[in-house]
């Protein structure tokens, strides 16, 4: 096949999803999250998440993600313990591993607002009791 030449899927044609026609998705206590498209395994959308705000923890199985941060504070929460710590703010990008169990939170006074990219498949969320154990 000719490097230059598209394939099959070059004829489907670009398309805007327009914000408000996004819908509720993939709860987990403390934040709010809504889907933009779910499908040949990528899961796009965002997450809004109130100030001061801590979610359940969580995982997003065998999904990759990505997140980047438009607005606010984001605060992730994951290892041991959830003692591994990443904190972030608009124009910064967060990878969470697919199984990490995590939290979420919004340590600043304003709401927060993500953009999320998942490639996997499977659930996209899992919420769970509590972070992965210290090990003995």
């Amino acid at each position: 096949m000719d490097a230059a030449a598209p394939d099959q899927r070059a004829a489907e044609p670009c398309r805007r999803i327009e914000d408000g026609s996004l819908q509720a998705a993939d709860p987990t206590p403390g934040m709010s999250r809504r889907v933009a498209e779910h499908a040949g395994g990528m899961w796009t959308g965002t997450v809004d998440t109130e100030p001061g705000a801590v979610t359940g923890w969580h995982h997003h199985g065998e999904h990759e993600t990505t997140l980047y941060i438009v607005s606010g504070r984001f605060r992730l929460e994951s290892g041991p313990g959830g003692g591994d710590v990443v904190e972030a703010g608009p124009g910064d990008f967060v990878r969470v591993p697919a199984g990490a169990v995590h939290r979420e939170s919004n340590p600043g006074d304003e709401s927060s607002r993500a953009v999320i990219v998942r490639c996997g498949s499977g659930a996209p969320t899992v919420n769970v009791d509590g972070p992965a154990t210290a090990a003995d």
